[in-house]
């Protein structure tokens, strides 16, 4: 292992879905040393299996193509390294793909696949879920379990000298902990010092949030030029504290406030975050404005890690469908209750659950936070669940009825039927998930 003083590490994605062009920001003027893609949720994972199942070829990341064509030249004409689990339920078709893109561009490069967080054959249906209490069978038909790997797993693909490594389900902060553990020599029997770059590691997984995405909120708390959005780096020292900040002349900030946001983010108890690295403790931690769009952080201890590994369960949970139409102009509101009332009547028998919002009166809040406010148009939104695709387009169908059968004045429907991938989560033994490295390469 090598041991460094410094570590830069930038977070150029923080979901699946996220903006390019910062991560081609940072790999272009961050100086950095690596740079982390964090593209994977419970249900991207469950949605990716869906597309492997269809096709084995597939199942990585949507976007992996369009990013690593873009980042490749430069991650290559500046020795940055690529930690991503892009490759959701198919790493090594994944790194095929990325050793694809190389040739094409005759760019030599060394690609590592992590895998072992597909775990489905250890699953056997009578394992109690973590959000109802139940058996998950009960759920509906298992499709997908992924386990939360850890830094351990991507240790040795750092190891072979890899210049990019794709994973599947590894836990967020690990993507960035790993790193750390390699360059600066970090013990992972050390819980206090994994605990800190597992701070360090939480902070930047967000990529945008913690530079004011999401944060942001015009009246409040204002960020400037979030247009062009920067996404963070940090630079990460041996003793494990860190400063974070972002390309000079990208948009959004860093300041105390979004550190502390982004600190708490999905942290339900600050004294034990739990990770497959560490129980860490988010209590002790330092934050300091260092400077404009710049936080130090310092402290954080930790605990040994859990014996067991959190597993996300993927499986098939029906159909929602859906059906819109908008009313507009004087007694908005009214005829969009007349014409909501009309489908209730109709369809309340045959979908129970079926759910009615008034978009722009009481989709989000319930009418009594209104305050008696009319709005001059309102977008009805049916949906229900159902068991068949045929079954869920009824909705659609019905609502679309309403242009010479409801009130008055209705247009611009739409109607939609979608699968339904519920996720459910369990623990497992870590004994279970095995991880291991597969090593592609292509040479000009």
């Amino acid at each position: 292992m090598k041991h460094k003083d410094k570590v830069r590490i930038g977070c150029g994605a923080g979901f699946s879905g996220d903006r390019i062009e910062p991560a081609l920001v940072l790999a272009e003027k961050g100086d950095l040393d690596y740079l982390v893609l964090e593209c994977l949720a419970e249900r991207t994972i469950a949605l990716a299996q869906k597309r492997k199942a269809a096709n084995p070829a597939h199942g990585y990341d949507p976007l992996l193509e369009r990013r690593i064509e873009l980042l490749l030249p430069l991650l290559k004409k500046n020795k940055i390294r690529l930690i991503t689990n892009m490759g959701a339920a198919n790493p090594v078709a994944a790194a095929d793909k990325i050793i694809d893109i190389a040739k094409k561009q005759g760019i030599a490069i060394k690609v590592a696949a992590v895998t072992g967080d597909d775990v489905l054959e250890h699953i056997g249906g009578d394992e109690i879920a973590m959000e109802t209490g139940n058996p998950v069978s009960l759920s509906g038909p298992v499709i997908s379990a992924n386990a939360y790997l850890g830094a351990d797993a991507i240790l040795p693909a750092l190891e072979t000298g890899a210049e990019i490594i794709v994973t599947g389900r590894v836990a967020d902060p690990s993507l960035f902990v790993a790193p750390l553990i390699y360059e600066f020599g970090w013990s992972l029997d050390d819980a206090d010092i994994i605990a800190r770059g597992t701070v360090t590691g939480h902070l930047l997984e967000c990529a945008g949030q913690i530079t004011g995405g999401y944060f942001a909120d015009p009246v409040k708390k204002p960020v400037d030029n979030m247009a062009t959005l920067g996404h963070p780096f940090a630079d990460v020292y041996a003793d494990g504290c860190a400063s974070i900040s972002k390309v000079d002349g990208t948009g959004g900030s860093i300041t105390l406030s979004t550190a502390k946001e982004q600190l708490l983010y999905e942290v339900t108890n600050p004294y034990t975050y739990i990770t497959p690295d560490v129980s860490a403790d988010f209590t002790t931690v330092y934050l300091k404005q260092e400077g404009k769009d710049c936080i130090k952080v310092s402290g954080g201890s930790g605990r040994k890690k859990p014996s067991a590994l959190k597993v996300s369960i993927g499986y098939k949970a029906g159909f929602t469908g859906e059906g819109e139409i908008t009313y507009a102009g004087a007694n908005a509101l009214e005829r969009a209750s007349l014409a909501g009332d009309i489908i209730k009547q109709r369809l309340a028998n045959k979908f129970p659950g079926i759910r009615v919002d008034y978009i722009g009166h009481t989709s989000v809040h319930p009418s009594s936070l209104s305050n008696g406010y009319q709005p001059y148009e309102v977008r009805l939104r049916i949906s229900g669940r159902a068991t068949t695709a045929d079954e869920a387009a009824i909705i659609g169908e019905e609502v679309e009825s309403l242009y010479t059968n409801g009130p008055a004045g209705g247009g611009g429907v739409r109607k939609y039927v979608n699968e339904v991938i519920g996720i459910v989560s369990v623990l497992i033994d870590r004994s279970k998930a095995k991880s291991s490295v597969i090593l592609k390469s292509y040479e000009h």
